[in-house]
């Protein structure tokens, strides 16, 4: 469903992505872990568009996507949800959530079935996004994605800088997202939360893949993740 091919991508001179070559199938988790810059969020970006590929391709449902602006590639199916979170910090949780539907596909996802996914979201509709705490946002954010009734999910750093409670409510709602017809990428530092859900890891070190695939135990992972 997502095929990315010998990408390469960075900023000015500097190339942050080497070479990488992945593949997600539908219904599918593929988590992409690796340590502080390693190039895992600039492999997002460049997949959701923000960032230019320099060389390689990115096919999307039998369609190469490689050169389409990023709006272009909401309105096919491809959304990000960024490291940071990124909501519009003047406006309510349902006005972010509305910004989320000027993408919108056809699909299952509304407002009404993403506040059923998050109740906490739903609790906070009509307060501002700025008001709340990180795991509020994150909710949101995840919710604003999800109205887009997106075929791929990019996740970039869900649980960074939330508590263990949040981390696991947020983490069990990705079950019922692969359920509603929605693939996910997932970025994640904690690899130990990451290997509990994916269905397989690709593991980034220095801008290169270091190691993909599934079933393997951590000391393989760690050499990977290290380069030790």
């Amino acid at each position: 469903m997502l095929e990315i091919t010998d990408l390469s991508a960075g900023y000015g001179q500097v190339n942050a992505l080497r070479g990488i070559s992945l593949s997600i199938s539908d219904g599918e988790i593929l988590a992409v872990i690796g340590a502080n810059g390693a190039g895992k969020t600039t492999l997002l970006k460049t997949i959701a568009g923000q960032l230019p590929a320099k060389s390689g391709r990115i096919m999307f449902d039998g369609a190469d996507v490689t050169r389409l602006p990023t709006f272009e590639r909401a309105r096919q199916g491809i959304i990000l949800v960024p490291e940071g979170r990124r909501l519009f910090k003047s406006l309510t949780v349902e006005e972010n959530l509305q910004v989320g539907l000027s993408a919108k596909r056809p699909g299952p996802w509304s407002l009404a079935s993403v506040y059923e996914l998050f109740p906490l979201v739903a609790d906070r509709r009509h307060r501002r996004a700025g008001d709340m705490s990180g795991g509020e946002q994150q909710a949101t954010a995840i919710a604003r994605a999800l109205v887009a009734n997106p075929k791929v999910l990019l996740l970039d750093e869900v649980s960074l800088g939330l508590a263990p409670a949040i981390i696991a409510d947020l983490y069990a709602s990705l079950p019922t997202i692969l359920a509603h017809g929605t693939s996910i990428l997932l970025v994640e530092q904690d690899v130990a939360q990451a290997l509990k859900v994916a269905d397989e890891v690709h593991c980034l070190l220095q801008g290169s893949t270091s190691l993909t695939g599934a079933g393997f135990e951590m000391p393989e992972i760690s050499r990977a993740y290290f380069g030790s």
